[in-house]
């Protein structure tokens, strides 16, 4: 493996932008969800009329299904991402919605008969329910509770139990519902993920900047370098995901 130092140097200029990870291809590992959510998510754009995948990243999950809605909409909220959606996606006529940050949905009341998403960042219930058809279905993959939170606690320290929490599928099912939704599957699952070099962890918490909002690696060094060495004494770093299928009903 090479020093420490220069794996942290390259993967802190690396670039991090749309949502890819072949960055970490051979350099860290997470264990997929036993539902296929793209097989699913496929499935459901293929059959409908109308649909919105919501906080789309890049693009890269929706331009995985081969047939899409007939008229098919995506939204993004990060500047860079959209504009990887809008490259990716609109060859393929899909409407790419560049929006504000938990601003509405933008499609009118009851003009969606599917709303989807892969991992949203936080499901806004009363506008999906505002904008689905009576019969509409809402299909997503969200990230559960205590994500990477052995990575996270790494260089934070210990978590409160309100952080625990969040994102609870649990909570997240109520929420839908409240919002007038019947929820007609929760699956959950606990994901082993893997880390091999140091610099495959800067890569991702400059990827996912919520995990260590500020983090950096000249602030984080001593912490980095402990990684390191955890790393090549045990040959990786373990963590764990969690993951959510949910569909719910109007």
């Amino acid at each position: 493996m090479r020093p420490a130092e220069q794996l942290i140097v390259e993967a802190a200029a690396a670039d991090v932008g749309g949502w890819g990870f072949d960055y970490l291809d051979g350099r860290a590992t997470e264990e997929r969800p036993p539902w296929r959510y793209v097989q699913q998510l496929a499935q459901a754009v293929a059959s409908a009329g109308t649909a919105i995948d919501l906080d789309t990243g890049g693009g890269e999950v929706l331009a995985r299904c081969p047939r899409l809605a007939t008229t098919q909409h995506a939204t993004e909220s990060w500047p860079p991402n959209a504009a990887a959606a809008r490259a990716l996606l609109e060859p393929r006529a899909v409407h790419v919605h560049e929006t504000a940050p938990e601003g509405p949905i933008p499609l009118p009341a009851a003009a969606a008969d599917l709303v989807t998403s892969r991992h949203p960042v936080r499901p806004a219930w009363d506008e999906i329910a505002r904008v689905l058809t009576p019969g509409g279905e809402y299909l997503a993959q969200h990230v559960g509770p205590e994500s990477a939170f052995e990575l996270i606690e790494h260089f934070i320290g210990p978590t409160t139990d309100q952080q625990r929490r969040s994102r609870h599928p649990d909570d997240e099912a109520a929420a839908a519902e409240a919002a007038g939704l019947e929820v007609t599957e929760l699956r959950t699952a606990r994901l082993r993920m893997e880390f091999f070099d140091v610099g495959a962890v800067v890569w991702i918490l400059r990827k996912c900047v919520w995990w260590v909002p500020d983090f950096d690696v000249d602030r984080y060094r001593e912490r980095l370098t402990a990684m390191d060495r955890i790393i090549r004494r045990d040959g990786s770093f373990v963590a764990h995901s969690t993951r959510h299928l949910l569909r719910a009903r109007r």
